[in-house]
């Protein structure tokens, strides 16, 4: 008898999770709170490594739908100094596919595929340990049961109550988010700047991100070390008010640089958050955790692509295991945490160096990183 599994959330982990229970036509229950797959702007774009988020794709049998979708020129990374002057200015071979970059909504689109998603089901608790097994609530008052149940239902997960008191924290680096659309016809210089891929301008304490998406579409972020409540005295939701604290902000920077905030088109207020480097918890029976909602580190191109590959590996161990759904979980919940604490030590200290006093260590970490 198929054990009865569903997986809270229909991100990157939950989804990929899903996709590989159903190409071993394993029965799963995806629950999501929001009302439909478009209720939310999807985000920007992510680049998925080949070892990571690609071979989760290669495990759900996408990687060639992937790779027919993904940009592989969106690999190329300038940086610049805040004059302006461009200190490095790496481009990507054709043939490389190392970290091809995909849009958040083409990505959740092709792994959604056939899955039978339950859209509107919002889930406020898990109580595990019932006789009946894991008992769901849900927003609307309803409940269910279920052998095992996946939190894959982000930063501040519904479900990681049931399994650890711990709750993410504050880095002190605010990023603040704006776009710009159909960039190479109404902002062409600023285009060019951006290139085919991002450019990253880092200064004392603060940094400009630009990334391009698909369809002439950018994502614009400014990131600076701030207190939680730096923004007590300014109106999130006034445009023109936020745009002229961020250019005050980064005042004396080139103005190209400080375009890709003049001409923003809206500003999202994203304080990063984390959870403890080392982050495990005393296994419980029929609940365990994948991506953010397990080791919620800082978005500096891991966090998704760490996400996918445990949804699949998690799976495909239930799916063609022996059959003890505990043991399966014990096991990748011990793989998990010791592959995603090397991944949260290698971010956080990657944090520090890109919003820096000096900003001579965000450069030194590309040298690092990016092929000679």
């Amino acid at each position: 008898m198929r054990h009865r599994i569903a997986v809270v959330g229909s991100g990157p982990a939950g989804l990929a999770f899903a996709r590989v229970l159903h190409r071993h036509d394993y029965p799963v229950a995806v629950l999501e709170r929001d009302p439909a797959p478009d209720a939310r702007p999807p985000g920007g774009t992510l680049d998925l490594h080949e070892g990571l988020g690609q071979l989760a794709l290669d495990k759900a049998g996408l990687l060639a739908e992937f790779r027919a979708l993904s940009r592989p020129e969106g690999q190329a990374m300038r940086i610049l100094d805040p004059d302006g002057t461009v200190l490095r200015d790496w481009r990507p071979r054709s043939d490389d596919r190392a970290n091809p970059e995909i849009d958040r909504g083409q990505l959740r689109d092709l792994l959604l595929g056939p899955l039978d998603v339950r859209w509107g089901r919002g889930v406020t608790q898990v109580v595990p340990g019932t006789r009946d097994g894991v008992l769901v609530h849900f927003a609307d008052g309803r409940q269910e049961t279920f052998d095992l149940v996946v939190g894959a239902d982000g930063a501040w997960s519904r479900i990681r109550p049931a399994v650890s008191s711990v709750t993410p924290h504050y880095t002190g680096v605010t990023s603040v988010e704006t776009s710009l659309d159909d960039v190479d016809t109404r902002h062409p210089d600023l285009a060019r700047l951006i290139g085919d891929g991002s450019v990253a301008v880092y200064g004392v304490n603060r940094a400009i991100v630009a990334q391009r998406n698909s369809g002439g579409h950018v994502k614009v972020y400014a990131q600076f070390r701030a207190p939680l409540d730096w923004h007590t005295n300014l109106d999130l939701a006034d445009v023109e008010a936020v745009r002229s604290s961020l250019l005050a902000l980064f005042d004396g920077w080139a103005a190209p640089v400080l375009d890709l905030l003049r001409h923003g088109t809206a500003f999202v207020h994203r304080p990063l958050y984390v959870l403890p480097v080392s982050h495990t918890w005393t296994h419980v029976s029929g609940v365990t955790l994948l991506g953010d909602a397990a080791h919620l580190m800082p978005p500096l191109g891991a966090g998704a692509n760490l996400a996918m590959l445990e949804g699949a590996e998690l799976a495909e161990s239930i799916a063609t295991g022996p059959g003890d759904l505990d043991e399966a979980v014990r096991a990748f919940e011990e793989q998990m945490w010791a592959r995603a604490g090397r991944w949260a030590k290698i971010t956080m200290a990657g944090l520090e160096r890109l919003v820096s006093p000096d900003p001579a260590e965000a450069l030194a970490l590309f040298d690092q990183v990016q092929p000679s």
